[in-house]
């Protein structure tokens, strides 16, 4: 741990976080738990992976997973027959490269491990079908040079998900993103840029077409909630305030009146940090 709190590597807060009998929830909707196998197998089935799958339906081909972390998704990716290339400068065991080397095996999937930052993509122009990054655009070190690789490595027709990106309203909202944040403490690392800085940099790096799922569109940006955990959620809620339980439950019963009310609550919905995706296509 360095002098001012933090832990000087991701592993170390990582192997730290899963020793605190309290967090146990925590690392397991972070996937941080094992063994990898069943962590990553569980995204695999999980209703963000489902909707990523949607999005991917029909596309096949040779697909690079920026920021791989522990290859959760180049295990998905694979396992939905892409050809696969992990990014992932992290050497670790547990949370990077060496991980994902070791949940290939396992696994028996032919994934491709590279050591490097997405910054500076190791690749021809052209070279991929598919690039997905998830959580990976706000923490990269230059914003606008990542989505310019990103987007030089796509063939024409090709796809570029950036999946779960934090999104603040105002600059002054960063440190309130950053204090809340749960694992911001341990590492650093974190930050959040206004929605406009995302699509900015997607669209000046030559994409098309930027389609943008808000934080209540997409099961893919409830983390860490599904549609059903989040209607519990809201239930419970209401019904502290009118406790009318069965009632309450009834009228959410119907996924159309409960995505509905999704959609009006985004108007209102300002939390720093929040979840938005990025669906890009290069012409």
């Amino acid at each position: 741990m360095s002098g001012n709190g933090k832990f000087t590597t991701w592993e170390e807060a990582v192997v730290w976080l899963r020793n605190q009998p309290d967090q146990g929830q925590l690392v397991r909707d972070a996937f941080y738990d094992d063994p990898l196998t069943l962590a990553a197998d569980r995204y695999f089935r999980s209703s963000e992976w489902q909707a990523v799958a949607a999005l991917l339906s029909g596309r096949s081909g040779s697909a690079l997973d920026v920021g791989a972390g522990r290859g959760i998704a180049s295990y998905a990716l694979a396992r939905s027959g892409f050809e696969v290339t992990a990014l992932e400068p992290d050497g670790s065991a547990i949370v990077g490269a060496a991980a994902i080397r070791d949940l290939a095996a396992q696994a028996e999937l032919p994934i491709h491990v590279v050591e490097e930052f997405s910054e500076r993509l190791p690749f021809a122009d052209e070279t991929f079908d598919l690039v997905f990054a998830r959580a990976v655009l706000h923490h990269t070190r230059d914003l606008d040079g990542a989505c310019r690789e990103m987007f030089r490595v796509l063939r024409p027709g090709g796809m570029l998900i950036a999946a779960r990106e934090h999104v603040i309203s105002k600059e002054s909202d960063l440190q309130q993103f950053l204090d809340q944040h749960p694992l911001h403490h341990l590492y650093g690392g974190e930050h959040a840029y206004l929605l406009d800085r995302y699509t900015g940099a997607l669209t000046s790096a030559g994409f098309a077409e930027v389609e943008t799922l808000a934080p209540l569109q997409s099961p893919i940006n409830l983390f860490p909630y599904t549609m059903q955990t989040l209607r519990s959620a809201v239930v419970e809620k209401l019904t502290r305030k009118i406790p009318v339980a069965p009632l309450w439950r009834a009228a959410f019963a119907s996924q159309r009146v409960f995505a509905s009310l999704l959609s009006l609550a985004e108007r209102f919905d300002h939390r720093p940090g929040r979840l938005y995706s990025f669906v890009c296509h290069k012409a």
